[in-house]
């Protein structure tokens, strides 16, 4: 199985920034251990910039991805649109619980055309989804985009 992991705006400072949220590992170091944990293919994609995140999310070729749009998620119609359109199926993951954070970020724009959401567990959010690929069924639940 062939996952990416897609992270947005500032999460390139995973470790260095606001570690009572988001914790002292950097996000390479965490993805280097899960991949040596999982039984996937597991590549990653960071960008700051809208555009390139859904440039690489049409482009994506993978069995499933797993997003992380960071500031995006609360604000991105054109996230939410390219996520309605391809044919690959994506989980929403967030390091913080955003239902305990300010009220802005209680909103996501992408949850709804997502298969579903993953958020609060710190970076094991990333190792929850990936779980999710290893084991979910060949068919999508109805109502879900597949």
């Amino acid at each position: 199985m062939k996952l990416l992991i897609v992270n947005g705006p500032n999460l390139n400072l995973i470790g260095q920034r606001e570690n009572e949220i988001y914790g002292n590992e950097s996000f390479d170091t965490y993805f280097d251990d899960l991949k040596s944990r999982k039984e996937a293919e597991l590549l990653y994609y960071q960008s700051n910039v809208e555009g390139e995140l859904i440039n690489c999310l049409q482009g994506s070729d993978h069995d499933g991805v797993i997003l992380n749009a960071g500031g995006y998620t609360h604000t991105s119609v054109a996230l939410r649109d390219c996520i309605k359109a391809i044919n690959v199926p994506v989980v929403e993951v967030h390091i913080s619980n955003i239902t305990d954070r300010e009220e802005f970020r209680h909103t996501s724009m992408i949850s709804p055309v997502v298969v579903g959401c993953v958020f609060g567990f710190g970076l094991m959010s990333y190792d929850l989804a990936v779980d999710y690929f290893l084991g979910a069924p060949k068919r999508i639940p109805m109502g879900f985009k597949s």
